[in-house]
């Protein structure tokens, strides 16, 4: 088979293969997607093919690559059908209000309170500055210290979850 000869396949058999597919699968992008590869496996083996014979060489094609990807569907499953709960394991209560309250206990009396007003309460870094009566800068700085306590002291999120 010549190019011109798979330009003819192309123009004169791309709409039945797309209806034959579409009949199948009733998903009209994989219908789309399953022709491309039809022609593209006839494009890498155009010279082996006879023009005679590519009508029935590429409903074969698309046949069977129809039904691979109904295997692979198959094997993939769908995300509705998983149950969340039963992929989840714990054995031990951690209650994370009461971890973090402990937590936030244990910082110095500045440092609670300016991580509270702006990591609970959402205060901006200059608002926090004139209520308390500190400088910009200090609050930051207060902030910065309590955080990295706070990571140290609770660990990873991972562990507690």
């Amino acid at each position: 088979m010549i190019v011109e000869e798979y330009n003819q396949a192309v123009d004169l058999y791309s709409d039945a293969i797309f209806r034959f597919i579409l009949k199948n699968c009733r998903d009209d992008d994989k219908a789309k997607d399953i022709v491309q590869d039809s022609y593209e496996k006839l494009w890498k083996n155009y010279k082996s093919v006879n023009f005679s014979k590519v009508k029935s060489y590429l409903f074969s094609i698309a046949y069977h690559t129809l039904i691979d990807s109904i295997r692979r569907d198959k094997k993939r499953g769908s995300w509705e059908e998983v149950n969340e709960r039963s992929l989840s394991y714990s054995n031990s209560y951690t209650d994370l209000k009461e971890l973090l309250n402990r937590a936030l206990d244990q910082l110095p009396e500045k440092q609670k309170m300016v991580i509270l007003m702006r990591d609970y309460e959402g205060y901006a870094y200059n608002e926090i500055s004139e209520i308390t009566g500190l400088s910009v800068a200090q609050v930051k700085v207060y902030i910065f210290r309590a955080r990295k306590f706070l990571k140290t002291y609770i660990g990873k999120v991972e562990v507690l979850v």
